[in-house]
């Protein structure tokens, strides 16, 4: 079965909530970006954790860097 991309995008990813999801998430890999914790383009990547789960907290002291395997395995 073929996933439906604009369907997903359209009841998902396109609401207000998910759209300032994404933004603190992409706000986190910049400022990790900037100091130098990660790199713009590497094979292991590396994911930014937010120890407390919460994407809109983006403080130094709850962000992390981690396997894209192992922060993505965690429930």
């Amino acid at each position: 079965m073929k996933r439906n991309y604009k369907r997903e995008y359209k009841l998902f990813h396109s609401l207000p909530r998910e759209k300032i999801s994404r933004a603190n998430r992409n706000h986190a890999r910049r400022l990790m970006l900037k100091l130098g914790k990660v790199k713009k383009y590497s094979k292991n990547g590396g994911d930014i954790h937010h120890r407390d789960h919460n994407t809109k907290n983006n403080r130094l002291n709850n962000l992390k860097v981690m396997s894209k395997h192992k922060n993505r395995s965690i429930k």
